[in-house]
């Protein structure tokens, strides 16, 4: 148990970590280093019975905070899985804020164990760009489309259609990062942002999309193909 313990301890320090880490990381480890030091100065040997939990959590974070190596491929129809996550709707709705009219809906909840980067869906040109504050309801609550802090990035794509997609910050995400402008150059399934810990991604496609995915698929962001547009 313990060899397995050091295994994936180690895997997890010399993975590669996103720069959103940085601010995370120096907290938790000033935090659990002062924690440590309380629990030997006073229980002595027992005091593994801090330090080890300690020590899971501290890996917790890094483990959150990975980029895993991808082979991106160039897409022109295909509409990728802009993160990992799970399908949790597909419906048709009306999007009021960019498109103002019918558009189908597909939601990406992330759970704080999945990778929490931000990828392009499509390929094209980045049209408009908003932040929103707001609540904090759970990412899976239909509501949270419309009433949680959000952004909102709507790129023209290389099939000339609109595309819009929303980051939605959760009952535990704080922090939502993009870093797209209007009239950047969107590659699909390369990053354009960042949520710490559970959140959710909606994608508003034209009504005549394909959809290839159904709800409670898992999706790997930047590889799996969730829908199909016509040319």
């Amino acid at each position: 148990t313990c060899c397995i313990f050091v295994f994936y301890f180690r895997k997890i320090i010399i993975m590669k970590l996103h720069k959103e880490s940085k601010g995370t990381i120096i907290v938790a480890t000033t935090i659990i280093a002062v924690l440590s030091f309380i629990a030997i100065y006073f229980l002595e040997i027992w005091s593994l019975l801090v330090i080890i939990p300690l020590l899971i959590l501290y890996g917790l974070v890094f483990w959150f905070f990975r980029v895993p190596n991808r082979d991106i491929e160039d897409h022109k129809e295909n509409v990728i899985a802009p993160v990992d996550g799970k399908v949790v709707m597909i419906k048709e709705v009306e999007e009021t804020e960019f498109l103002k009219e019918k558009a189908i809906q597909v939601s990406i909840f992330m759970s704080p164990l999945n990778v929490h980067i931000c990828r392009f869906p499509v390929s094209g040109k980045v049209i408009y760009k908003k932040y929103h504050p707001g609540k904090y309801l759970v990412a899976w609550h239909e509501k949270s489309s419309t009433e949680n802090e959000r952004t909102t990035v709507a790129v023209e794509s290389l099939t000339h259609h609109k595309v819009v997609f929303r980051q939605i910050a959760g009952y535990v995400a704080r922090r939502i990062v993009f870093y797209c402008n209007e009239g950047d150059q969107a590659k699909a399934g390369h990053e354009f942002g960042f949520i710490k810990f559970g959140s959710r991604m909606d994608i508003f496609l034209p009504l005549d999309t394909e959809i290839v995915c159904k709800i409670g698929d898992k999706t790997k962001g930047g590889i799996d193909v969730i829908a199909k547009m016509q040319e």
